[in-house]
Formats: structure tokens, C-alpha cells, sequence
């Protein structure tokens, strides 16, 4: 089936509107290019949350009636949805969560929390004297739970560095995985520098020493095709409102032996077996770690989003993207000024990319280009320091997805040449 990027824009209903269009004006139409911050989403998403608030709106796993069953089958359908798209061996490895940094943050907790195993299992997995190995390319979700969990722990945390072209530095992995590592955690595509990381040495050396691995995925499950069983990772963690799905969801997938030694997380209604006034016992997962109330509607929209992908192929989506950066890296860089953070050429690397504009602040740059209606990001994108290393406190990120067109690059482009004239 060939990919015919029109007729999928006309999925998204946000795509066809325009910007600046008060006072009887015709407006500017819409060119996003910031899906590595939030996706937009197709009518089938919008569609089936409002169907399920219009028809079906029930808690689960807390009533007999018929709306109760058409909730809970629906929600806990997502979960096998979810399970199909990223190749998961079982349904119950897909834990709901709010986001990426919730899923993270739930892992980084468990490994060093006791609580709740009294049965000698191995948890707590990090101490005094245990070494954490994350990366200078992380997102702050990556980066401040494995920091809070050394602060709580006695343990050590290190980094992978990046190169000069916005690469992993893999040239001390033998040493920087060593036998005091008990976690690695880096992420899959980074969503500032577009490059997309090794896998398969950094978890050789890491089952070498024994230690578990896991991927923030986040930027990389809504572009391409994820199987967690080729990937021979521990955890992943990704996030719906990235991949057309609504905020408010996240998804943590972990192999089944390691989430059922690992303690809870949250305690409440749900993620119990047992509740007395002298203790309690826990659910099996994927309950255990879904205490209260979970987010339906958007994980039913979370199954909707990822049904869509999955009908799309995101094989095809991948190869759309590697189109679109072949076209607009050589665009970019024939704007004056313009330097590209990151790596400037195709190769494993995603559809995000950040640049400099000599020394146009990104905030100038992001407020011009928003009044001819162009979306970008502006900032440090919650990756602070790879912005350090690469000596800017900010910089333009332009990031593509399934429904960019070149036509969309073309805009971009031309609205950075006006910005270098406008500012001289």
C-alpha cells in the first residue's frame, strides 16, 4: 500500500485549520512541526473517547451492571492492543500510567524499595556501593529519578557522554558497565538531538555483569517498529499523547519475572489483594502498580491510537520520516548561520531536528515563525544538559511526523531565511 501522507492528513482535523485569522482575516493554515513535543490526533481517536463518555462511561473492575463490563472490556482491550504493537509476550508486562516520567519514576522506585516483599526476593536491587549508567542525551525523566534514587540509596550515578556529532560515546562501555552496575536506562531516540542509539552492545555488556537494562522509548515507539522481544531489554517506557494518542497515559512494559518480584509503587484501591489493619498483600500485575481510578478513556484512546498506527505500519511511518529528513537537512542548511545540533546526516537518526541560528535567540526565532503559522519548539527541550555539551542554552527544534509534508519543510525554510533578514 503506498503511503499517501494527503489523504492521512485529512484524519487529523486540527491540520486543516488556520492561525491569526481574527477580525474577518483569511489566517495562515497550520504547519506543525512539534510532534516530538505532542502529536496530533486522528477523528478515530477523538471519536472513541467521546463514544466511551457518551455510551459507556463506567468505572472498571468495581461493578456487575453493564456499563461497569463495557468499561472494564474496553480498558483493559487497550492493554491487548498495546501488547500487539510492541510485540509484548504477555498482555499482563503492559502496565498503565499517566506519562514516560511515571513509568521511569516507577521503576527507579522499585528497584530500591523493600517494601511490601517480605517473601526474600531480590528487591531491593540497588545500595551503598551500586552504580546507575544513564546518558548525557536523556530527558529529565531519565534523569532526575535515577538521581533521587541515588540520593535515597547510596548508589553511584554515571553517564554515557555524546560525541561531536550528537552520538552515544560507546568508547568506554566496557568500563562504564562494569560489576558494581546494577541498571542502565537511556534512551531509545532522543527527542532533542534526533539520534536514534544502539541496543543490542550496551545490553551485551550489560548481561555480561548482570545488570538490567531499560529504554525510555517515548520518541521512538511512535515512529517505528518496536519489538521488546528483539530489543532483549528489561523495561521500556513510552507515552501516548506522542503517538496520536491523548495526554494522561503512559505505558510502562517490564518482563513478567522482574515486575512480579517488584514492589508496589502506589498503594490504594485495586492494587490489593488482602487489606487489614495490620497489613496488606498485593494484586498481581499489571493491578499491582494501577492503584485507584486509572486514566480510561485514555488508555481506551491510547488503544484507538495505537490500532491506527498499527493499520498505518509504522514501517511505513519510519521510512516517511527518513524521507522528510533527506529533504530537509540539505534545505536547512542552505538558510545563512544555520548549524544543526545533532547529527546532520541520515543515518540512524529520527525525524527531530534541532539548530542554531547564529546568534538569533530560539525564542526570536519561534515567535517569528509562529505568526506565519509555523509550530516549532524553542528552549532546552527538558534535555538541559546536552545543551550544555554542546555549549547552547537553547535551541529551534523542528520535529516531523506522519502527516509532515515536504511542502511543510518548504515553509520552514522559507520562514528562516525571512528570520535571518528580519534580525539581520
Amino acid at each position: 500500500m503506498s503511503y499517501d501522507v494527503e489523504l492521512i492528513r485529512k484524519d487529523f482535523p486540527l491540520l486543516s485549520r488556520r492561525l491569526h485569522d481574527e477580525g474577518g482575516a483569511e489566517g495562515v493554515p497550520v504547519v506543525y512541526l512539534d510532534s516530538a513535543n505532542t502529536s496530533q490526533k486522528p477523528q478515530v481517536v477523538i471519536d472513541t473517547i467521546s463514544e466511551h463518555f457518551a455510551r459507556h462511561n463506567a468505572n472498571v473492575a468495581r461493578a456487575v451492571h453493564t456499563l461497569g463490563s463495557e468499561s472494564t472490556l474496553a480498558y483493559e482491550g487497550a492493554r491487548d492492543t498495546i501488547a500487539e504493537l510492541i510485540h509484548a509476550p504477555s498482555r499482563n508486562e503492559i502496565i498503565f500510567t499517566k506519562n514516560s516520567s511515571e513509568a521511569l519514576n516507577l521503576v527507579a522506585y522499585s528497584l530500591g524499595n523493600s517494601a511490601g516483599r517480605p517473601d526474600g526476593s531480590e528487591f531491593p536491587l540497588v545500595g551503598p556501593g551500586d552504580e546507575i549508567v544513564i546518558s548525557e542525551m536523556e530527558h529529565h525523566s531519565n534523569i532526575v529519578p535515577w538521581q533521587l534514587l541515588c540520593q535515597r540509596t547510596g548508589a553511584t550515578l554515571r553517564w554515557f557522554r555524546i560525541t561531536d556529532d550528537g552520538r552515544l560515546d560507546l568508547s568506554e562501555l566496557d568500563t562504564l558497565i562494569n560489576e558494581r552496575t546494577r541498571f542502565v536506562s537511556y534512551v531509545h531516540q532522543s527527542n532533542i538531538l534526533g539520534t536514534q542509539n544502539p541496543v543490542e552492545p550496551i545490553v551485551s555488556r550489560a548481561r555480561q555483569v548482570g545488570a538490567l537494562v531499560m529504554l525510555d522509548a517515548s520518541q521512538s515507539v511512535p515512529h517505528m517498529p518496536v519489538n521488546v522481544a528483539d530489543l532483549g531489554v528489561d523495561f521500556i517506557a513510552f507515552t501516548g499523547h506522542k503517538m496520536v494518542g491523548p495526554t494522561g497515559i503512559g505505558v510502562l512494559w517490564g518482563r513478567a519475572d522482574l515486575l512480579n518480584d517488584m514492589p508496589p509503587f502506589l498503594g490504594g484501591g485495586e492494587m490489593i489483594e488482602t487489606v487489614s489493619m495490620d497489613g496488606s498483600t498485593f494484586a498481581e500485575v499489571p493491578h499491582r502498580f494501577e492503584a485507584g481510578t486509572p486514566p480510561i478513556a485514555e488508555a481506551i484512546g491510547l488503544g484507538a491510537a495505537a490500532r491506527y498506527l498499527m493499520d498505518l505500519g509504522l514501517e511505513n511511518v519510519q521510512a516517511h520520516e527518513h524521507a522528510l529528513v533527506s529533504y530537509a537537512l540539505p534545505r536547512l542548511k542552505s538558510v545563512p548561520g544555520l548549524t544543526i545540533v545533532g547529527p546532520d546526516t541520515t543515518e540512524a537518526r529520527g525525524g527531530t531536528i534541532s539548530f542554531s541560528l547564529g546568534a538569533i535567540h530560539p525564542h526570536d526565532i519561534g515567535q517569528y515563525l509562529d505568526e506565519l503559522g509555523i509550530a516549532v519548539r524553542v528552549g532546552h527541550h527538558c534535555a538541559r544538559p546536552t545543551c550544555v555539551r554542546f555549549g547552547v542554552p537553547a535551541t529551534t527544534r523542528a520535529s516531523f511526523y506522519l502527516y509532515t509534508t515536504e511542502a511543510e519543510i518548504d515553509a520552514l525554510v522559507d520562514g528562516l531565511h525571512q528570520v535571518v533578514r528580519f534580525f539581520g
